[in-house]
């Protein structure tokens, strides 16, 4: 799949899930069996942040083997990441990769606040660095977001676009 059918996929599978009372994806015996038989063939790769509201399968409509995902706090993007990236682009053949903020991040706004102790203080620190001196705790998701897209694109020469989850609505605004 390419990376603008990867694209227009995801943007079907969030409208479907606006409006959604229950999970859309294949999550059936059947599917399970068949990944199980023939390996995982994900479509997109979604760099996300751990929070527990932020369930990226469900955002875009999809079950099991249909998105490859990295979580981690704040989405932020360190060598890790990175190599979780690289293994769906060049072994799982995926040719988007998709950072996914969200508003009301809890790492972003500890960041804001000057909070992180410990290994946090990696997180809020990249998240620090990639904000600048906004203010806005929703502007500076966008702005974390954009930034680990760039450190994507910059570090592994392949297309990574940033995304915005609204917690509000469920709507996803690509960026």
């Amino acid at each position: 799949m390419t990376a603008e059918e990867a694209l227009l996929r995801l943007k079907e599978g969030n409208l479907a899930f606006i409006n959604a009372k229950t999970p859309s994806g294949d999550i059936s015996p059947e599917i399970r069996a068949r990944t199980l038989k023939e390996g995982q063939h994900p479509f997109a790769t979604v760099v996300t942040c751990s929070d527990s509201r932020v369930v990226p399968e469900d955002i875009f409509s999809c079950g099991i083997g249909d998105i490859f995902t990295v979580r981690v706090a704040g989405n932020v993007i360190d060598k890790n990441q990175l190599g979780s990236i690289e293994y769906a682009a060049s072994h799982l053949g995926v040719n988007l990769t998709v950072v996914l903020g969200h508003t009301h991040c809890g790492a972003v706004e500890a960041a804001l606040k000057g909070e992180g102790e410990g290994f946090v203080k990696s997180v809020t620190d990249e998240i620090r660095n990639a904000i600048g001196g906004e203010t806005d705790a929703e502007k500076c998701a966008v702005l974390n977001v954009l930034h680990s897209a760039a450190v994507i694109r910059e570090s592994l020469g392949i297309q990574a676009v940033g995304a915005l989850y609204r917690l509000e609505d469920g709507g996803v605004l690509f960026l």
